[in-house]
């Protein structure tokens, strides 16, 4: 039960730091899963009150780091993207560096289907380097009735 209210708690210090009212941001999305996937390396550390600590410092370490992460993407970034999206089979990665930021990223679309619905998804990993610092990201996108693709989900 301890380690239930711990992740609940860091799940809510990630929320609250990254503003989490109305739509959620590149720089929010950044923040919370930074500090969630932080809070879960911390409860792997440690016991008792070792482990409190250690999530709460790898939840905050964690939604700081994705905070940078989710600032740094800007749309060029996003429109290369959804041109992987649209054209690389799947498991083929395209990455680039952005040249305004300097950031390296990495896209490679992991499994294509058609939902229910009829829109066509596609599962990706995305890694980002900023600042030497390397982010993975697992998400799936659908195609839009007007062909650009929309996230629908990230992990």
């Amino acid at each position: 039960m301890n380690r239930f209210v711990s992740r609940a708690a860091s799940a809510v210090i990630a929320c609250s730091m990254a503003a989490c009212a109305g739509p959620p941001t590149k720089e929010d999305a950044g923040t919370v899963l930074g500090g969630v996937g932080g809070g879960v390396i911390g409860s792997q550390i440690g016991g008792g009150m070792g482990t409190t600590v250690a999530i709460i410092a790898g939840t905050l370490i964690g939604a700081i780091i994705g905070k940078e992460i989710g600032r740094s993407i800007d749309r060029t970034d996003e429109l290369k993207a959804q041109q992987v999206l649209e054209s690389n089979r799947t498991g083929q990665a395209s990455s680039w560096v952005n040249p305004d930021t300097g950031n390296q990223v990495a896209v490679v679309p992991t499994k294509t289907y058609q939902a229910d619905s009829g829109q066509y998804c596609r599962e990706y990993q995305t890694d980002v380097t900023v600042g030497g610092q390397k982010e993975r990201a697992y998400g799936t996108a659908c195609r839009q009735p007007d062909g650009s693709w929309k996230i629908v989900s990230q992990r």
